[in-house]
């Protein structure tokens, strides 16, 4: 089988050539040639036209016969390389219909992560005011209760901050997927 395939490939490759060859200046010139000299060989009286129109033919209708193989061949194999471009363009666009569900679904989930988020800015705003509250009430407690304060505003500003980081994340997630929509 291994042998059959070699073999076959040898001869397309042949075919190619020929008919890429056939449809060059050279051809057409090798052709003309041949015309000429084939009408000029009885005109020196070097060949009877009859016997040279013979062969002429002959010859003209092997190679019409073998130019229609070749060109039919060069026609098949033209034929299967579009049918496996069309398979590659189907499964591109699946890949694609695929990327557009993936996006919107990122979408969707940047959304309720920037609803979270303004949900715990007001959690945090609602912390620091109870905090302020706090703060009013106990001005006269010990230092140590003081420090806990400190502390606790210390985290809900670091909160803050990353809440704010998060936000530009999802602002900048955001922008991306507003690019790729337009890519489309």
């Amino acid at each position: 089988m291994k042998k059959y395939n070699e073999k076959t490939e040898v001869l397309e490759k042949i075919a190619d050539s020929i008919t890429s060859w056939i449809g060059s200046i050279q051809s057409l010139i090798v052709h003309t040639l041949l015309f000429l000299t084939s009408f000029v060989l009885p005109m020196l009286h070097i060949v009877d036209f009859d016997k040279m129109l013979l062969i002429l033919t002959t010859v003209l209708s092997l190679e019409a016969i073998y130019l229609a193989i070749f060109i039919q061949m060069s026609v098949n194999k033209s034929h299967e390389k579009i049918e496996d471009i069309q398979v590659d363009i189907e499964e591109i666009s699946e890949d694609i219909e695929d990327i557009q569900e993936d996006i919107e679904e990122i979408s969707e989930d940047i959304e309720e992560i920037s609803e979270d988020i303004e949900e715990i800015n007001e959690d945090i705003e609602d912390i620091q005011e109870d905090i302020e509250e706090i703060n009013e009430e106990e001005e006269e407690e010990d230092h140590n209760e003081r420090a806990k304060n400190v502390i606790l505003r210390s985290n809900v500003n670091s909160n803050k901050n990353e809440i704010k980081a998060l936000k530009d994340i999802i602002s900048q997630l955001k922008d991306e997927i507003e690019q790729l929509k337009k890519e489309e």
